[in-house]
């Protein structure tokens, strides 16, 4: 598994997009809840690492980063 070390603020922002993105479908499968979890814990981490003072990055493993980036 790939980890990378990526800048939270960015990271929070990217999650917040994609919430915003999965709040706008009209899905509701399981498949679909557990995104909008997974990404809400990924955004609650890296905004939290954003404004904790001398922080400023957060892991990311490969299938976070690709789940956060990808267009629905």
């Amino acid at each position: 598994m790939s980890y990378a070390a990526l800048d939270a603020s960015r990271v929070a922002r990217a999650a917040e997009l994609a919430l915003q993105t999965l709040a706008g479908e009209k899905e509701v499968s399981e498949a679909h809840q557990r995104k909008t979890i997974l990404i809400e814990r990924i955004h609650a981490l890296a905004k939290a690492a954003a404004e904790t003072a001398g922080q400023g990055t957060v892991t990311l493993t490969s299938e976070e980063f690709w789940l956060i980036s990808r267009n629905w």
